[in-house]
Order: C-alpha cells, then structure tokens, then sequence
C-alpha cells in the first residue's frame, strides 16, 4: 500500500481515486474549491458522475498541503491549461524523489511544452511519468475493463507505477516513449473534435472513418518528427485513444463538436459542454508545432479555422475532399 495524493478532482481524477483505492492505496483526493470538496465529502459523489459513490476511505480535501504531504506518488489531473499553475503551487511541498504522474491530455500554448515538460521544468526534483490510454472516467469509476499504458524514464519507475495502477479491470501496459503517449493523447482531442462537427452536420459512419483514420496519419506524422516512436502511435495511446475519443458520448470533445457541426460557436459549445474541452486548447497549439516541425496537418487546420476563426464547416468539408490528388501512403512504392 502507497499513499497518493491525487491532485484534481474532476471526474478522471475521482475515477482514479477510485481506482487506487480500490487497489488498496491509502488515497488523498484533492479539490481547488472547498466547497466543492465539502460536496464531495457529504455526498461522496463527485458531480460530474452521478450516481457512483467516493469510497468513506478516499480523503478529501482542499488544503494542498495535506494532499501532498508524506505522499509517495501523486497524480496530476488538473486541465493542462492550469498544469503550471499547478506545479508552481507544489514545488515547495514536494520531497525529492516523489513520483509525480501526468494523467492530463494537452501542450502548453505559450511553449509548446507537454504536460511532463512542465512538470519536470518546475519540480525537478521530481520523478516524472504520464498515464494516458483510451479511458473514459464514467467506464474507470465503474470499475468497467479499460487499458492505459505508463511512460516513464527508467522501467524501474515504470514497473513501480504500473504495480499500483493495475488491478481486475485495469491492465496497464508500460513504454519508455513518454513524447510519443502525450502527443497522441492530445491531439487526438482535436481530431475527436472533428469526427463530432462531421456528426453534428448529419455525416455518417462513412466520414467517421475517414477522420479517424486520417487523423492517425496527421498525428503520426507531427509526432514521429517531433521524436515520438511509430509504434506508440499504432498503439493504446495512439489509434487507441483516437477510436474512443471519437466515437464515444463519453467524449466532451466529440460532444463539443457535435454542437459546432449544428451552428454553435467555440464558446456556445464550451459553454454547453459544462467541461473542460481540451482540444480547443490543444488545436492552436498543433499548428504552432505544425509550422515549428514544417509538418502538413489539413484537418487540424480546418478545425482551427472553425474554432478560431468561425469558418463554415460545410465549406471546411468542401476543401478537404477537394485537395490536390494524393497517393494514400508514399512509402509504397508501385
């Protein structure tokens, strides 16, 4: 048994607390608000997922300190926008050698940092990981099947991490390819974004399949120049991450999106969602790094052209089934 002090308590991070504690960890679940963690406390629900009830074990609380203090592992599960903020507030709290797990989904706009960039530039001290797969909070906190994978430095943090992690219902696979796992699962928010615009225009399961697969090859693409491996990207936080995300209700991008294909704007939809939607976030992000890497990104782009600049979907639609003709794959030769 650890004790982990899991930082966020939306609903991914109270469906791992749930989770680690059902793992038989002694867990600390920290909320910003302390009304929010009063809620929590009295209810034992967390209100982005009624109906399933917080363990009397899992503490809750508001106070920062005591998330952290004398914990040997915490989780961040903050928005990737407040993952600096954050940081910079636990820098002081946290003993050297502490395993700190990014299980947000995002880059940084302002430097294009991941969320681990972050959080090894501001706790160095720290020993930093990420947990990523395609995991909806409403499926984890039901204790339902779902497989992650953990990136880390060394296999030794690896192997640690995934002993706390995996459980009956939770496999977790392990990979030392840490860029690679937070680049497909940030930018397959963007492209989960798109396959619900195409939803909410009334397209069908045809057009579906071409974002998604598409959408591979885009974050293939940027992420294999970044530095990421192939492998990663054909794996669970690749095209994994990428089905779920874009077929799923769960999905708060796909959801999103749904409402900008039906005439919503960017914050109508924010609005509605009640969520945080991280591929509005990370879309203007994958752009800068597009131009950065001399990458093409035609989807990415139109969605950034809906998001940022009220572009008609339809027209969106029309430039992209009209580009220049391609071969499918040039790496085959004929």
């Amino acid at each position: 048994m650890e004790k982990i002090g899991v930082i966020g308590a939306g609903s991914w991070g109270t469906a791992l607390a749930i989770l680690l504690n059902e793992n038989g960890n002694d867990v600390t679940l920290w909320s910003h608000r302390e009304t929010e963690a009063e809620h929590m406390r009295q209810s034992r629900e967390c209100s982005k997922l009624p109906g399933i009830k917080i363990p009397e074990a899992v503490e809750i609380t508001s106070d920062l300190k005591q998330a952290v203090s004398g914990k040997k592992v915490l989780v961040m599960v903050v928005p990737s926008r407040c993952m600096r903020e954050t940081a910079e507030l636990l820098k002081e709290c946290v003993a050297p050698g502490t395993y700190v797990i990014s299980a947000a989904k995002g880059i940084e706009d302002e430097t294009l940092f991941t969320m681990t960039d972050i959080l090894e530039q501001v706790l160095p001290q720290a020993d930093v990981a990420v947990l990523s797969g395609p995991s909806h909070a409403e499926e984890v906190a039901k204790l339902l099947p779902t497989t992650c994978v953990i990136g880390a430095h060394t296999e030794e943090t690896a192997r640690f991490l995934q002993e706390l992690f995996m459980g009956p219902m939770f496999r977790v696979y392990i990979s030392s390819d840490m860029l690679g796992i937070e680049l497909g699962g940030a930018l397959k928010n963007v492209i989960a974004l798109a396959a619900g615009i195409a939803d909410g225009m009334g397209y069908g399961d045809n057009a579906k399949a071409a974002l998604i697969t598409r959408g591979s090859v885009e974050i293939g693409r940027l992420g294999i120049r970044m530095g990421g491996k192939p492998e990663t990207f054909f794996g669970l936080t690749g095209i994994g991450d990428l089905i779920v995300t874009c077929a799923s209700m769960h999905s708060r991008n796909r959801r999103a999106g749904i409402l900008l294909g039906q005439g919503y704007t960017m914050k109508e939809a924010m609005k509605e969602v009640n969520m945080v939607v991280e591929g509005v976030y990370s879309a203007k992000a994958a752009m800068a790094l597009a131009r950065k890497y001399d990458t093409e990104l035609p989807i990415i782009e139109q969605v950034n052209q809906i998001l940022f600049e009220g572009k008609d979907p339809k027209k969106v639609v029309a430039d992209l089934m009209l580009r220049d003709k391609k071969t499918e794959n040039s790496l085959i030769p004929w």
